[in-house]
């Protein structure tokens, strides 16, 4: 089910920043892990999730230069990504751990 929304995508040039979010229903928030997906050149790539406890795990595609964080209290899993790079470029879009909910994504070009 539909029941995320992404936003915070947009054009930036390469070395560049975007914080990327993930709005959801506080039962969403309060009770599921979360995982961040990249769409691009037909592949969907998993990067980096976040437990229900907090604890990351990140891959090394975005290791080191992403930070994942929950702010339960606004609804929102936030993703931080720095020093971007063309093959950043991309849909983003998050999903929960148990694969019950998804968002529509949000669009990453980097230049």
């Amino acid at each position: 089910h539909v029941q995320l929304v992404e936003s915070g995508g947009g054009e930036v040039q390469a070395g560049g920043s975007l914080k990327l979010s993930c709005a959801g229903s506080a039962y969403i928030l309060e009770n599921c892990g979360m995982v961040w997906y990249r769409q691009a050149k037909g592949k969907e790539e998993k990067l980096v999730s976040v437990r229900k406890d907090g604890t990351p795990v990140y891959e090394d595609t975005v290791k080191g230069r992403s930070t994942i964080s929950r702010d339960n209290a606004n609804k929102l899993v936030h993703l931080q990504m720095n020093s971007l790079k063309s093959d950043d470029t991309g849909l983003y879009f998050c999903v929960t751990g148990n694969g019950a909910y998804w968002g529509q994504g949000t669009q990453v070009t980097v230049s």
